[in-house]
């Protein structure tokens, strides 16, 4: 089938019968194909070149900074659009008209070695990484429009799209109950999401968490710390669509401490209340998380234990001054690390690494997270866990 036929059924669906389409009367459900090559079955085709056009319901605003990009995938990832000018707060956007209410967008990017995903002005994916990675975000739509860009990620790699869908959920306009998380490389999505090797928690606290209840919103990103997800967007996306009945888990201090980021400890602290007060204020629960040690923490007597590190001190007595949710992880997986022994805590690690988490240490991390906050009688949780 050729590019251009998927368009003229779209027309055909979108107007049958001639004449304007009424609002109400507006197409919910999309699959967009971008790029010059062959389109996929049931997917719509878009060009860099296809300009918004309220008669068509969809297009690129600024069709002048976007480039046909070939990709290595197959099917919709063989081929892809590039952002040449991008950033949140970009004009430089993928609109759809659809009527408002709360959508599932599903995103599969194109050749990149990290890229983001923004919409509506703020982040909605962080950093997702490696050619044809795949994820998908719930959004409210409340101005009739979708708009939406591939951003920022790594300085100096593509930000491109090669496939779009989009699902319409309800016709009210407001996100599902949602646990946030931020936090740094340890927490963080790494892709393949359902195969990758190395793992965050964040990542993996889906699975243990009743899909009835909540959604997780992982905004967790490699190298973060509190002054820069506070200010560099990640916070402000949270703060968008966080509401009364939702959470908000937080988690840093690893790399504040490293003295290329120039942050005291009390810097640290004040920064991490400002975040704390901020969303509580939207209503929203926040809990406050301590970073786990290395798997190297044990002593000659084979305790493992990292107390000391990270700012721990000043996490444990914020919750406390901020009288907030904690879950001291570090304490509660170094009592697992020492219950398994050296060799088993180093085997949920990346190879070589001893601060990264692999796939199934990301997983034992969220189930003990998942534990502390179901102890302390916090709902939408149930016991769960991927099969090896």
């Amino acid at each position: 089938m050729m590019k251009t036929m998927g368009a003229l059924l779209l027309t055909s669906s979108l107007f049958a019968g001639g004449g304007s389409t009424p609002a109400e009367a507006k197409v919910s459900n999309f699959k967009f194909d971008f790029g010059d090559g062959p389109v996929e079955k049931g997917y719509i085709v878009v060009s860099a070149s296809d300009g918004y056009s309220a008669e068509k319901g969809y297009g690129f605003a600024t069709p002048e900074h976007m480039r046909n990009v070939p990709a290595k995938g197959t099917g919709v990832g063989a081929d892809a659009v590039q952002f040449l000018q991008f950033g949140t707060k970009s004009m430089n956007t993928f609109n759809v008209d659809l009527p408002n209410g709360l959508y599932e967008v599903t995103v599969t990017l194109g050749d990149t070695a990290r890229a983001s995903v923004a919409a509506e002005g703020v982040f909605q994916i962080i950093n997702m990484t490696g050619n044809g990675a795949v994820d998908k975000f719930q959004i409210p739509i409340t101005d009739g429009q979708l708009n939406l860009l591939v951003t920022e990620g790594k300085a100096g790699t593509n930000f491109t799209l090669s496939a779009l869908e989009i699902d319409k959920l309800s016709h009210h306009a407001v996100t599902n109950r949602t646990i946030y998380i931020g936090g740094d490389s340890t927490v963080a999505n790494y892709y393949p999401l359902a195969a990758s090797i190395q793992g965050g928690w964040g990542q993996m606290l889906e699975q243990f968490v009743d899909p009835k209840e909540f959604v997780v919103r992982n905004m967790a990103s490699g190298g973060q710390i509190a002054r820069g997800f506070r200010n560099d967007g990640q916070l402000e996306a949270i703060l968008k669509y966080i509401k009364p009945g939702d959470y908000f888990i937080l988690q840093l201090g690893i790399n504040d401490t490293n003295p290329k980021n120039n942050t005291t400890e009390a810097e640290f602290k004040e920064i991490m209340r400002d975040m704390v007060r901020q969303v509580k204020a939207t209503g929203a629960t926040v809990v406050l998380s301590t970073p786990q040690g290395r798997a190297t923490d044990f002593n000659a007597e084979q305790q493992h234990s990292s107390e000391n590190r990270w700012y721990r001190h000043s996490i444990v007595g914020l919750a406390q001054e901020e009288q907030v949710p904690l879950v001291d992880l570090n304490v509660i997986s170094s009592a697992y690390f020492t219950s398994i022994g050296p060799d088993e805590t180093r085997s949920l690690y990346m190879t070589g690494d001893s601060l990264h988490p692999n796939r199934a240490g990301a997983i034992e991390l969220a189930r003990l997270v998942y534990e502390e906050l179901k102890r302390q009688g916090m709902d939408g949780f149930v016991e769960k866990k991927e099969k090896e």
